[in-house]
């Protein structure tokens, strides 16, 4: 059993927006794998599916962002899984150009509200796959920033990104952990394309 956190605020007023790409991004694995997230359960909306024949539950914690540790500590505990191993968490990151992955073994919460929370619950170990959303313009605030939405170009980056996250998920869950990164972790030069 491996659980594919995808992290976001719940409520019509917070869909589509920059702090919700992990919500997006286990929406868009969701589709690819015929996974319905419809459960509620474990403070969250829960999916239970397969994916290249592994046992998977993609969640949407309904915690709002920084409580999320409080729904992946429950569903740790309940389903007896180790963070380290079975748990991948999937964000939003303000240092990286929209649409470009970062993915990492473990980590600090790097000012990421949501990732301070569940560290607090299980620890820095977990995988993780951040996902750009481009940084704050200056004079910004920022919660007004990852709160605003997406453009319609920016939108088109990132289907394109979560098409690439699910396939760095399946190496994940195929253990490839280091082949994901080699492969995803690259920064695309400026006109560059797949």
């Amino acid at each position: 059993m491996f659980i594919i956190i995808g992290l976001g605020n719940p409520g019509r007023e917070y869909q589509n927006t920059r702090h919700n790409v992990g919500y997006l991004t286990v929406d868009a694995i969701a589709d690819a794998y015929g996974i319905d997230i419809l459960e509620k359960k474990h403070k969250a909306l829960i999916g239970k599916g397969v994916i290249d024949g592994r046992k998977v539950i993609l969640v949407k914690p309904l915690t709002y962002m920084n409580l999320s540790g409080e729904s992946v500590r429950e569903m740790a505990d309940y389903y007896k899984i180790d963070p380290q191993t079975k748990i991948l968490v999937i964000y939003d990151d303000t240092s990286m150009p929209v649409g470009q992955l970062r993915i990492r073994k473990k980590g600090s919460a790097g000012g990421h509200n949501g990732i301070k929370s569940i560290i607090s619950h299980v620890g820095d170990v977990f995988p993780r796959i951040k996902i750009g959303i481009g940084e704050k313009p200056k004079g910004y605030d920022l919660a007004d920033y990852v709160l605003g939405h997406f453009t319609d170009d920016e939108k088109k980056i990132l289907n394109e990104s979560a098409k690439k996250a699910a396939a760095a998920v399946r190496l994940i869950l195929d253990g490839e952990i280091d082949e994901a990164m080699n492969e995803y972790n690259r920064k695309e030069k400026q006109g560059e394309s797949e």
